[in-house]
């Protein structure tokens, strides 16, 4: 078998392969052979059938079964001699077999960048030294106090006014007459300016003073979500029964008494606090590594597949769809699709892969490895996020080893920008000092 390889780019080889016509023979022989062995024909016995009758009725089968075979024993064999490190899935048109002669083809494949070893020395990265307020405590008080909150009518004969909620009843009419999709609701309960009721809603009602009944138009817009509304006209007859406001309950240590993990309001606070401490750490980890790789990749040119790029707009358009689908809804029903998505997302994808490639070349260019110990942390932190335990984590890891494999890269990868930060001069910033060279930095590339 001869192989020629064509450099297309830095990162696309064409690989053009040419088999020998007395191969292509002799694995047609075999092919034949052991069909002989198994097919039954009118007329013959089995095992007697002469290839050439066999030729006649199976030759398109046989070809099928055997062009493959050949393409990916001499693929495999290419890939293996010349350390190709392909990324993606080949490209090929196959072309015909034909018994008499040489079998020639060409495989378009990419393969991964070779990098230069990336220099860490002289990188300069600030650190914000955030710190968390008590406002932002009481913030998550005030949330916790919301979601234990209670209703209360007002007795008071007063307007309804922003803030408040209303028990209602109410029913759609299209053309004067009942619609099945907007029938009669009783007794529902909404706030003001709130989902699902349409805007037109609390604007008619901020005012009116129960019990009042009122005549609310709805255009619908010809891109509204609801195939069933989109586009008419709704006429809803309400009435308007009663105003409620939300009661908070006190902040005292009666606020966590159903909190199994709490027995005072200032465990609660102490955890609030400690949670967002890790938060501002993640938002300190994140801003650290968004400038060291705007400093490498401003010195570190390279040629990015396809394949990876594709491969990084396919997670994010799954994790996109998994949002949606956690919200009862999809890509479809809020105006967009696949496609939309790559457009919209291609830049992004292209510099996480850029940044993957990078992290691949500091692991191997500083040779680094996870420690028994280190895994074991990471699946101990893991059991800890999912409330699981780490027998578990560890179990599910035995029976999918592929997925331990990408687990324990991206440990590499969080690893590796480790090793960039330590090698890092890190200049500690306050907030404000942060925000302001943010907008000396924007106003200078406005100027630009």
């Amino acid at each position: 078998m001869q192989v020629k390889i064509e450099d297309q780019s830095s990162i696309k080889k064409v690989l053009s392969f040419e088999i020998p016509k007395e191969t292509i023979s002799k694995e047609l022989s075999k092919a034949y052979a052991d069909l002989k062995k198994k097919v039954d024909i009118k007329g013959f016995r089995k095992g007697k059938v002469p290839r050439k009758v066999l030729e006649n009725r199976f030759a398109a089968d046989v070809h099928a079964e055997v062009a493959p075979r050949l393409i990916q024993e001499a693929f495999v064999e290419a890939v293996e001699n010349h350390k190709l490190d392909i990324v993606g899935g080949p490209q090929l048109d196959p072309p015909e077999l034909k018994p008499d002669a040489d079998y020639s083809f060409e495989i378009t494949v990419e393969i991964k960048p070779e990098l230069d070893d990336i220099d860490l020395q002289g990188l300069e990265i600030k650190k914000t030294l955030y710190e968390v307020s008590e406002a932002e405590i009481e913030s998550q008080i005030y949330m916790l106090q919301k979601t234990m909150a209670t209703k209360q009518k007002v007795e008071e004969a007063r307007p309804v006014k922003e803030g408040d909620f209303v028990l209602i009843d109410y029913e759609g009419f299209l053309n004067g007459e009942s619609f099945e999709h907007t029938p009669k609701v009783e007794n529902y309960v909404t706030a003001i300016n709130m989902e699902p009721l349409p805007k037109e809603f609390s604007e008619k009602l901020i005012g009116a003073i129960p019990v009042q009944d009122l005549d609310i138009e709805v255009v619908y817009a010809d891109d509204f979500h609801d195939e069933n509304l989109k586009g008419k006209t709704i006429q809803y007859k309400v009435t308007l029964k009663e105003i409620q406001e939300e009661v908070l309950p006190e902040a005292n240590d009666d606020l966590v008494k159903d909190l199994e993990q709490y027995e005072t309001l200032e465990d609660v606070k102490v955890a609030i606090r400690d949670n967002l401490e890790k938060g501002i750490a993640q938002r300190v980890k994140h801003e650290m590594s968004e400038q060291i790789f705007t400093q490498i990749l401003e010195k570190t040119d390279f040629e990015v597949p396809d394949a990876l790029i594709e491969g990084e707009l396919d997670g994010i358009i799954a994790e996109t769809e998994q949002a949606y689908a956690q919200n009862n809804t999809s890509l479809e029903e809020v105006g967009l699709s696949r496609e939309i998505m790559k457009e919209k997302y291609k830049d992004v994808a292209e510099k996480q892969a850029r940044r993957h490639l990078i992290l691949d070349k500091l692991i191997t260019q500083e040779k680094m490895e996870l420690s028994d110990e280190e895994l074991d942390t990471g699946f101990e932190e893991m059991a800890q996020a999912m409330s699981a335990t780490k027998d578990a984590i560890k179990n599910f890891f035995n029976m999918d080893p592929r997925q331990l494999e990408y687990y324990k890269h991206t440990q590499l990868e969080k690893k590796a920008i480790d090793l960039i930060i330590e090698k890092s001069n890190v200049v500690e910033v306050t907030p404000d000092d942060a925000q302001a060279a943010d907008e000396q930095t924007e106003e200078e590339g406005a100027q630009v």
